[in-house]
């Protein structure tokens, strides 16, 4: 049975859905305003890592729910600043519908690149302006909200159990509302929190706003989620997901407006947060000249399948520290793990199912004692660093055929998501003289004239280009 940590009660759980064989599955997306960095590709692989797991290891269906933030993200994650699409349209000189486009764009396309799987819903903050409103109608009604000439404001002090949310008390909250937060006159306490903005003061001139019963504004950051969330899969679904920074204020926030909206406890029965990356040690900062996206390290000449294999080596909840160092380590372990596995010369039957009630095929007692460790591991937290280092293991077990091997380790992959079945694409700046001798090499290869073709893999060598042969052809790579 798979056990996770939960961040609400932070202590290892089983895992057991509300419904049976079903899991709902809300996870905090990008504010499309910049470009995403590779802190927010650990995040988003954490994500798909788990929901690899609930569907291939554990059985369930899962329902995956990502929204885009394409309006209301103030600068700090409290009610502070300009928001992040004027922001990003400031800085770019565009509209803030064509900074939010671009930028939703580039992050599918990166995300896609680490092979992450979409979500069934991508979800836009102002495509349900319309559920916002009504949940905002909601929270008022139950007597959680109040309305002031500048927005209106969630009550902190009315719901309950605000602060015991993620461990952090309310006196706390109120103390840090007042270093971080610009209270405007009519705000009772400082930490209330916008559920809708309106169009004056600072904000008079806000591109993005739409009519409403508090007059004529835009919705707060928080309320999106609950909005979104609640439309796609109810008032209470299984897991939530986002990184650490979100635990002090948005998440609370969320929970707080959802059930005194509903009136339902809990919102969310699983809470599932992921840590920082660091990189040479720091925080990513613009400033440091440290902050990367998953093409700068394609620039540098490395798969993004290398990275998605930095990332399952820390642990989720564990800070991960990146390093140019570090990569050129990890990505060498990749091409050997799929080097390794690609030249298991078998062919067909390996993608059959191994795992669970739905099982297609019978193992071996030595298969089954493999596919029992990496299931273990898996379970264990996903702890991805031993499920890793059992695929190792067992590529290097004597005692295992290669189709027994092929077929455990493209099982496994289902869950890592590390394309090892798929050959790398010729890269592009392999000369045409030198892949003209690649291609007579092969030739020669198959009417057997074994000499000529290891001369001329020598020749292509002194090029500085290495030939790697497998069952079902070759890879180039320069040396």
């Amino acid at each position: 049975m798979l056990k996770i940590f939960n961040s609400f009660s932070k202590k290892i759980e089983e895992f057991a859905p509300i419904k049976d064989s079903k899991v709902g599955m809300y996870a905090c997306g990008p504010t499309v305003y910049d470009y995403p960095h590779i802190g927010h590709g650990r995040k988003y692989v954490n994500d798909d890592v788990l929901k690899r797991v609930l569907e291939v290891v554990e059985g369930f269906k899962v329902k995956h729910i990502q929204n885009i933030t394409d309006v209301g993200h103030l600068v700090s994650d409290a009610d502070e600043g300009e928001d992040k699409l004027e922001k990003g349209a400031k800085k770019t000189g565009k509209t803030v519908w064509e900074v939010a486009q671009e930028f939703t764009d580039y992050f599918l396309k990166e995300m896609d690149s680490l092979n992450i799987s979409r979500p069934d819903v991508e979800c836009k903050a102002t495509d349900h302006i319309p559920e916002q409103i009504e949940l905002i109608k909601k929270i008022m009604e139950n007597g959680y909200g109040y309305d002031t000439p500048e927005a209106v404001y969630f009550d902190v002090t009315k719901f309950a159990d605000y602060g015991k949310l993620f461990g952090q008390s309310l006196e706390e909250k109120l103390v840090g509302g007042r270093d971080e937060v610009v209270t405007e006159t009519s705000k009772k306490n400082p930490a209330d929190f916008a559920l809708w903005f309106k169009r004056v003061g600072k904000f008079a001139d806000h591109v993005m706003h739409w009519e409403s019963p508090w007059g004529d504004g835009f919705p707060g950051w928080h309320i999106e989620c609950s909005a979104m969330s609640m439309k796609y899969l109810g008032e209470q679904f299984d897991i939530h997901t986002g990184g650490e920074d979100h635990l002090s204020i948005h998440h609370p926030n969320e929970i707080a407006q959802s059930e005194a909206a509903t009136g339902k406890k809990p919102f969310v029965k699983y809470w599932f947060h992921s840590l920082f990356l660091a990189v040479d040690g720091k925080k990513m900062s613009k400033s440091l000249g440290n902050v990367y996206k998953v093409a700068d390290i394609v620039e540098r000449g490395f798969s993004p399948m290398a990275l998605r294999y930095y990332y399952l080596s820390a642990h989720y909840r564990k800070q991960m520290n990146f390093s140019w160092e570090g990569m050129e380590g990890v990505s060498n372990s990749y091409k050997k793990l799929k080097k390794e596995f690609l030249a298991l010369r078998v062919e067909g039957g390996q993608e059959k199912n191994i795992f669970g009630s739905k099982a297609e095929v019978e193992l071996s007692g030595r298969e089954a004692f493999f596919r029992d460790e990496f299931v273990n591991a898996v379970e264990d937290d996903l702890n991805m660093s031993a499920a890793l280092a059992v695929a190792r293991a067992v590529l290097k077990d004597e005692k295992l055929n290669s189709f027994e091997k092929r077929r455990l380790v493209e099982n496994f992959d289902k869950v890592f998501g590390l394309k090892l079945s798929e050959r790398d694409e010729v890269p592009a700046d392999i000369p045409a003289e030198v892949m003209e001798m690649v291609n007579k090499r092969e030739e020669m290869r198959k009417t057997k004239q074994w000499a000529e073709s290891d001369a001329l893999r020598k020749e292509i060598e002194k090029l500085g280009y290495k030939v790697s042969d497998f069952f079902d052809g070759v890879t180039v790579e320069k040396i």
